[in-house]
């Protein structure tokens, strides 16, 4: 029997619904997760320039900002909740045997969670309520608190690639727990920084890629120039960084998990002048089809020098390293992660030449469109990146101590697969309100700002409650926005 089917033939039928269910619903939580992190700064970053200049452009952005940020971590609670559980009831074999080495990171997430709820409604409620400097100074915590965040879910998922902190006795379960061992694992701090940096400049690009659309419409005025530069400035200056950084963890998979490393290069056979193939399929003979291959360079790039010998998939045994399958899997999400970060580091230094010798926006209409496609594009480079983390472990759960068929639980594949069915749809429902709702806000802040432009009288940002009486509408506008409410201040 084939190797491939034979492995098949082995797992319990409920692996594969139970991956497809934890898969859907983390590559759906992952959309949220860089606004989550990064949007708090870089509204802070708004709100502190609006300060400094006594621009209130730059106020109202912030004030806008940070009510998209309540939204997205209002339904990042649900798909996040959602997360938690699944952790326990499809993995209870990793839960059981492991949570006490890996699960402090997990409460450490889950107390993060709670601070930057409560810094969330007390930033929100602070508006027009306290005074401004003191306002911002109660919002400096927000950052830190999404960066303790990351910090847990990180040092989790590190100690799974990565894990010690633990002995194990004679039948094979972790004792003599070791926190801090367990929590700095050698893998943290490259994922660590790489993530962090990854979610700045995903959410800069996706918050200007917002404004990138209201340029190339025509809205050229302070509010969108403000919009832009800000968020896009942020993610130019990380993107280089990312490149950097990317480099330094793949080099650490090189050393410290390095069949994931040959699944990522699609490496079959342990060798010196080992080829680099951009793309390309992997047959379960070894052999690979398709793709660009450039000799050498594979070696080159993981260790400076064409006779670095770089491990194959077949120096472990079949049962121990991802599939012919799974490891094209891999290499196609990190070379498509590799490409779209190549693209926007190109993307970074237009930005920067252009401002550098002239000391403005560039004017170039593909400019701004490739400025709109790049908040999708560093999605999907996240996207990828987490396909190649965990695609690339299997089929270990926790590396070299257990396997996915291990830990999955007992439910019957059929109830799974009704669930996940049920999920996508709820799923549909959850981001088609959010969507909504930031479609409803931008309508009305739009209104907002025609009002304006008519001449009518506005509120300054730090100057009214948003909490009491809504202004009402003008009646010879009332038409134009069917009656909606406009007391809030905002544009698009």
């Amino acid at each position: 029997m084939h190797t491939s089917v034979q492995l098949l033939a082995d797992t319990p039928a409920q692996l594969l619904p139970a991956r497809e269910l934890m898969a859907f619903t983390l590559a759906s939580h992952i959309i949220l997760v860089p606004l989550g992190v990064a949007l708090p700064f870089i509204t802070l970053v708004m709100h502190y320039l609006g300060l400094r200049r006594n621009d209130a452009t730059a106020l109202l952005l912030a004030r806008r900002w940070s009510a998209v940020m309540a939204v997205q971590f209002a339904v990042g609670v649900i798909t996040g909740t959602v997360l938690s559980f699944e952790f326990g009831l499809l993995w209870p074999g990793l839960m059981g045997r492991w949570g006490d080495v890996f699960g402090i990171g997990f409460g450490v997430e889950a107390w993060a969670f709670f601070l930057e709820a409560v810094l969330i409604a007390i930033y929100l409620y602070g508006w027009r309520r306290l005074k401004p400097r003191t306002h911002f100074l109660l919002g400096l915590p927000l950052p830190a608190t999404a960066l303790l965040g990351a910090f847990g879910i990180l040092a989790a998922n590190s100690w799974m690639n990565t894990p010690q902190g633990f002995s194990l006795d004679a039948d094979g379960d972790p004792v003599d727990v070791n926190v801090w061992k367990a929590l700095f694992t050698p893998m943290f701090g490259p994922q660590y920084w790489h993530f962090v940096v990854a979610m700045l400049l995903t959410a800069g690009y996706v918050v200007a890629g917002v404004y990138a659309v209201g340029w190339l419409r025509g809205r050229r005025d302070h509010y969108h120039r403000l919009g832009f530069t800000v968020p896009f400035t942020i993610a130019a200056v990380a993107t280089p960084v990312q490149f950097v950084l990317g480099d330094s963890i793949a080099r650490s998979v090189f050393h410290k998990q390095p069949v994931k490393f040959a699944a990522m290069e699609i490496v079959w056979k342990t060798d010196t002048r080992v080829p680099e193939y951009l793309f390309g399929r992997l047959h379960p003979d070894g052999s690979i089809s398709g793709g660009i291959k450039i000799p050498l360079l594979d070696s080159v790039l993981a260790g400076f020098s064409p006779n670095t010998k770089v491990v194959g998939l077949t120096s472990v045994p079949a049962d121990e390293r991802p599939t012919a399958t799974q490891a094209t899997i891999v290499h196609w999400a990190f070379d498509i992660m590799v490409l779209i970060g190549s693209v926007l580091v190109l993307l970074a230094l237009w930005y920067g030449l252009v401002w550098l010798r002239r000391r403005r926006l560039p004017a170039s209409k593909w400019f701004y469109r490739s400025a709109a496609c790049a908040g999708v594009a560093s999605v999907v480079a996240v996207e990828s990146g987490w396909i190649a983390t965990e695609v690339g472990r299997q089929p270990w759960i926790v590396y070299q101590n257990m396997r996915v068929a291990e830990a999955v639980t007992s439910t019957r594949s059929t109830t799974l697969w009704i669930t996940l069915g049920l999920v996508i749809v709820v799923y549909l429902f959850i981001f088609g309100s959010l969507l909504a709702v930031l479609l409803k806000m931008r309508t009305r802040w739009r209104l907002v700002d025609e009002q304006r432009a008519a001449g009518h009288p506005a509120h300054a940002p730090e100057a009214d409650s948003p909490y009491g009486p809504r202004a009402p509408v003008p009646a010879g506008d009332a038409t134009s926005g069917g009656g909606t409410d406009t007391s809030e201040d905002g544009r698009s």
